[in-house]
């Protein structure tokens, strides 16, 4: 196991043995809800412990490929949450896949970036950030949520709110391919729209001076991220009975199972970028918050695509009305808010209002 530099193990180097250990245990078996509960929590530390495995990971072997490890990575949570609990049925699988992408987006858009800029300036007042990169992060993450998630409900193929086969393949190639330009972009052609700045001076790349983790903890790193994503998946499927009578038992709508997951799998990077913004890094955190949201999208729907190969039933991905006005003032509010290349506490508040909007009428629709 990986130690820490006083010779002290960490969590995270504990958590993904304990989390194998416990799929071990549990698996296939009729758990009392006490221990559910403990099965949750056990899945909460190895989604953390996955991501921190991934940024050692990442730190090492540099851009861009670091950027694609760590996307990668949340991604493989994302879909083995989503896919476990479709094969497991139920009223919401067909659309489980809309719901936890959308709700990534607006926790991303909303949520963090929100949190982000209000921690910032309640801390430093005012907050400055790139408004090159982050525009082109907000304008990427608009493309792939219309096409991926507004046009369906307009397509007239199949009916209903989902893509023809031939639609479903265009739609993934568009938005992997839109990802991997966004990927060279902010890590090859145009690093600098990406890097944070102060409000009289030119962009600061602040991790220039940090050392990259040594060869045998990377390794160390390497797998115990693997085991932890194979522990993920499989505690999942484990939980996944107890997510949804859970959402049943409070009366919300079976779409709400999409944004537990989306929670969940979002949880280290809305803690990453807290503490960004709280050390004035503002434009670690709207990378972070952006870069969650696109891959999201931009990696996970090509994946649902490919998975439902295999899969039976509809993938329905088109949004609702409502669902479609949320989106449509969260790209506008967000754009009026990266413009400028500075924002205070007010701008982080109004996203903020607009998460609490969509987590109500998620629960209350």
């Amino acid at each position: 196991m990986a130690e820490g530099e006083r010779g002290t193990v960490s969590w995270q180097a504990v958590a993904p043995p304990v989390a194998v250990a416990v799929l071990v245990a549990t698996w296939e078996r009729d758990l009392p809800p006490a221990l559910l509960a403990v099965v949750g929590v056990v899945l909460a530390a190895a989604v953390l412990a996955s991501v921190h495995h991934a940024e050692v990971v990442a730190h090492r072997v540099g851009e861009p490929f670091g950027s694609l490890v760590l996307a990668v990575a949340v991604t493989v949570i994302e879909v083995g949450l989503i896919v476990v609990l479709m094969t497991a049925g139920g009223p919401g699988a067909p659309s489980l896949a809309r719901d936890t992408v959308f709700a990534a987006v607006m926790i991303t858009c909303n949520g963090i970036l929100g949190l982000s800029l209000l921690l910032g300036a309640l801390r430093h007042r005012l907050v400055v950030f790139n408004a090159e990169g982050t525009g082109a992060a907000l304008a990427t993450i608009a493309t792939l949520a219309v096409l991926c998630l507004v046009l369906p409900t307009f397509t007239t193929a199949l009916p209903g709110p989902e893509y023809s086969p031939a639609q479903l393949a265009f739609a993934a190639l568009a938005s992997l391919a839109l990802y991997v330009a966004f990927v060279v972009t902010q890590t090859v052609r145009h690093r600098d729209f990406f890097l944070p700045v102060h409000a009289d001076g030119p962009p600061i790349d602040a991790d220039e001076h940090a050392d990259p983790p040594g060869d045998r903890r990377t390794v160390v790193s390497l797998v115990q991220l693997l085991v932890a994503l194979v522990a993920v998946v499989g505690l999942a499927k484990v939980v996944s009975p107890a997510i949804e009578g859970a959402v049943a038992a409070l009366g919300f709508p079976p779409s709400f199972v999409g944004v537990v997951i989306a929670l969940l799998v979002l949880l280290p990077e809305t803690l990453a970028a807290a503490n960004a913004a709280r050390g004035n890094r503002i434009q670690v955190s709207l990378n972070l918050a952006l870069g969650s949201g696109m891959a999201s999208i931009g990696l996970t729907i090509p994946a649902i695509a490919v998975a439902m190969v295999w899969l039976e039933g509809p993938l329905l991905l088109g949004l609702g009305p409502v669902q479609v006005v949320l989106l449509a003032i969260t790209v506008v509010v967000a754009a009026l808010t990266v413009a400028p290349g500075r924002a205070t506490r007010l701008q982080g508040t109004v996203h903020l209002v607009l998460l609490a909007a969509f987590l109500f009428l998620a629960a209350n629709p």
